[in-house]
């Protein structure tokens, strides 16, 4: 008899509760908004932040503030997010970094990318470009590999920093195709290019929007993409996988996050401004100006791709033994 009043007691405050989570999604949002960048202003991500707040804040009625918050690869930033209340007025522009490859060569870090987050969606991915200077005797990948088996101790490689997104490209690439070549981490993407560009490094995995204009200006040559299709800002570049490396396919992505346990009210809300958004021309030909693709995935495929992402770069951070303390 206790127990089955325990029980009457639990239901009716479950369901005094759920009228109150109903008018939660109904009203929300009632205030501004703030969207975590954990980078600094000025970057890709920062770019890709505004633009949705902008949009999102016009479709909502209420204003998404941007927060830069970078520092400690990214760690603070996410962090922040993952501590915040659950109530869908701090989320976070995520990326593969912090999310996907933090995880692989930190030995601990403050948040778990998986249990702290519910994912919202992805708003757009981009290719790894390997990209080597013009003047080198390579114009295809295959001639690139015969000349690094060729000459193996003179071959290296520049990455904006030691288990970071392009170290550990380069290192799947590596190990994949059977080649050994020096890593010569840089404090920034810039400064890498620069030294290929001056024909200082071998070669370099870069983001598109750092390497396409030394393409266009012919100091640097693509030789293949890391997406699983062509990239459309460079159709001619082939993809690894058509270059004869079944399986060697990454991409780096940005996404929107919450912290766990937010409604699911307000993360299907959140969904649907934030695919509509996606699906603006305006903000479509903005990304692909920046080389990079309009995802707008559901919650739930952006999840498994996350926990997927995850896995690849553990797997290679072992291999390659990457680690950050």
């Amino acid at each position: 008899m206790v127990a089955m009043k325990r029980r009457t007691a639990l239901g009716l405050a479950l369901a005094a509760l759920w009228p109150a989570r109903r008018l939660l999604a109904a009203d929300y949002p009632s205030r501004p908004i703030r969207l975590i960048v954990p980078y600094a202003p000025g970057g890709g991500a920062d770019a890709v932040a505004r633009i949705l707040a902008r949009h999102v804040g016009d479709s909502m009625g209420q204003s998404v503030v941007i927060e830069n918050k970078g520092g400690a690869g990214s760690i603070i930033g996410t962090d922040l997010v993952a501590k915040a209340e659950a109530d869908g007025y701090t989320l976070l522009l995520g990326q593969s970094g912090p999310i996907s490859i933090n995880p692989a060569v930190y030995k601990s870090l403050p948040y778990d990318p998986v249990k702290d987050f519910v994912p919202i969606t992805m708003t757009n991915s981009y290719p790894y470009v390997l990209v080597v200077n013009a003047k080198l005797p390579a114009n295809s990948l295959q001639e690139f590999m015969a000349l690094g088996k060729s000459k193996p101790s003179s071959m290296n490689y520049g990455t904006t920093g030691v288990g970071v997104a392009n170290h550990l490209m380069t290192e799947l690439f590596c190990r994949k195709a059977g080649l050994k070549m020096t890593h010569i981490p840089y404090r920034g993407t810039a400064l890498a290019v620069a030294d290929l560009v001056a024909g200082q490094v071998t070669m370099v995995f870069g983001d598109p929007v750092s390497v396409l204009p030394h393409m266009q200006a012919g100091t640097l040559r693509a030789l293949a993409v890391s997406s699983p299709r062509r990239s459309p800002v460079a159709p001619q570049v082939p993809t690894l996988v058509e270059s004869g490396y079944p399986g060697l396919e990454a991409v780096a992505w940005h996404g929107i996050l919450a912290p766990a346990k937010t409604p699911p009210a307000i993360v299907t809300k959140l969904h649907a401004e934030l695919v509509k958004a996606l699906q603006d021309p305006a903000i479509k030909a903005f990304l692909i100006k920046q080389a990079m693709q309009p995802v707008g995935d559901t919650p739930r495929e952006f999840a498994a791709f996350i926990q997927k992402d995850i896995a690849i770069w553990k797997e290679v951070a072992a291999a390659a033994n990457v680690s950050v303390e």
